[in-house]
């Protein structure tokens, strides 16, 4: 699998499918969650409420039509919330297994991500990296190219180290 950081605004690089660092009701939100929703347009939001009206647990994820977005697909993943306690890196690992294999499921083979949980979530950036590049590097799937978008200098240059 090829790994690429880019930072580029995740709701501007086309691909398969956008990964959502999203709140657990699935209802818009902060950040990355409010970018992807008002780029997206209202069929996200329609489409999270008719498909997941109870929203997904942390470390879960779902997917909905991605709107107007360049993408066919948004898979929504709840991440920890470093800040409000939640600190067991499984289910920081578990956003991007779970991303991966609905990723495999909706035949995706070209991904973007963001840093999930490392923004306003605070997990730490170093961490956050390392969790995700090994987590994406270890799980099994047909996904052929996974693109970081990290607009924050800080969040792009942990990645790149980990990366080397």
């Amino acid at each position: 699998m090829e790994i690429e950081l880019s930072t580029a605004d995740i709701t501007t690089v086309p691909a398969d499918a956008i990964v959502n660092a999203a709140h657990h009701a699935l209802r818009g939100g902060g950040g990355v969650d409010g970018a992807i929703h008002r780029a997206g347009g209202p069929s996200i939001l329609a489409d999270c409420i008719e498909r997941y009206p109870n929203g997904v647990p942390t470390g879960e994820a779902g997917w909905t039509t991605a709107g107007s977005l360049p993408a066919q697909y948004v898979i929504h993943v709840v991440g920890p919330n470093y800040t409000a306690g939640q600190r067991d890196p499984a289910l920081l690992e578990s956003c991007y297994r779970n991303a991966l294999r609905l990723a495999d499921e909706l035949n995706v083979t070209m991904l973007t991500c963001p840093a999930v949980s490392a923004g306003i979530y605070g997990w730490p950036k170093e961490s956050a990296a390392e969790i995700a590049v090994r987590t994406v590097q270890e799980t099994d799937t047909r996904v052929a190219r996974v693109v970081f978008c990290l607009v924050e200098p800080r969040l792009y240059t942990a990645f790149s180290k980990v990366l080397g």
